[in-house]
């Protein structure tokens, strides 16, 4: 009787399992199906030779890769150079304020000076105000800086890599200190007695053990930057300057003549360099947001 009594409870534990197991599933394909159904959309729009999302269909009567050929080949509208300016801005972007905001965040945790708080508080305030705020004092800021430094003046991407600079350090800052609150301060104790001074601390030993954040801020910067589009349109003014997102822009904004078609090739093309950077670096994505959260 209690032989039968287990096989019988087994049996439900299983079933249960089984069954959770098969909700798990469903719910995957679900998310699946919401997460690639946009870029199915926009693939479809590609293929479509009439232009229109009025009447667009998910799979096209007619497909073509016209609107491919006609945007990389074409000599109308310069895409390759509007990719190459995002993907420049966005990598130089990427590699410098990583290494400002590292810098920034290993004094804000190490050491002790005044105002610290107060500088603290105002980074944190700063990123409460939405960024449309300060577009008319960026661009006097810009258009009186290009009469003393041409190259950091309106339409350059020196002065619009300027304006990335100053706006991805606020909020990374505060990402990456938590971080280096993590580590322990007796690896900094050690490396002193060693001989170290506070550069080389900072260097050989506390950057290696933070690489995790700084992956993770570098791809949220390349990300955002990439794909900036508002100061972009406003800083720059000529055709071989604009960004991509500023480039694609162009083939939607004719009330009468939308390129919907191109448009949306453009927009797969240009989102491919975001793909493999975030497939190559995604292991670092949760395990660096994370850790940092737990201070040890």
């Amino acid at each position: 009787m209690s032989s039968g009594r287990f096989t019988s409870s087994v049996g439900t534990i299983s079933g249960q399992r089984r069954m959770a197991l098969i909700l798990r599933l469903l719910l995957a394909v679900v998310m699946l199906i919401f997460a690639l159904f946009p870029v199915v959309w926009i693939f479809s729009a590609s293929i479509d030779p009439s232009n229109s999302l009025a009447n667009q269909q998910l799979i096209p009567d007619r497909p073509t890769f016209e609107n491919y050929t006609n945007l990389l080949q074409g000599t109308s509208f310069p895409f390759g150079t509007w990719m190459w300016n995002s993907f420049k801005l966005a990598a130089i972007t990427t590699v410098l304020g990583v290494f400002m905001t590292a810098m920034a965040a290993y004094a804000f945790s190490r050491f002790r000076f005044r105002g610290r708080r107060s500088l603290l508080q105002t980074i944190l305030l700063i990123q409460v105000f939405p960024n449309f705020l300060n577009m008319v004092a960026l661009y006097v800021i810009l258009r009186q800086l290009g009469e003393y430094v041409p190259w950091l003046s309106l339409n350059t991407h020196g002065g619009l890599l300027l304006l990335y600079l100053g706006g991805v350090l606020g909020v990374n800052t505060w990402l990456a200190k938590g971080y280096f609150d993590s580590i322990p301060r007796d690896l900094d104790e050690a490396a002193t007695v060693d001989g170290a001074s506070s550069w080389q601390t900072f260097w050989l030993v506390i950057m290696p053990l933070v690489r995790p954040i700084l992956v993770v801020i570098g791809l949220l910067i390349f990300i955002g930057t990439y794909s900036e589009y508002v100061l972009a349109r406003i800083m720059l003014t000529t055709s071989e300057n604009y960004t991509l997102a500023v480039g694609l822009s162009l083939f939607i904004q004719n009330q009468y003549a939308n390129r919907w078609g191109v448009f949306a090739a453009g927009s797969l093309i240009g989102a491919i360099p975001i793909v493999l950077i975030f497939l190559i670096f995604q292991q670092y994505l949760v395990g660096g947001l994370t850790s940092g959260s737990v201070k040890g």
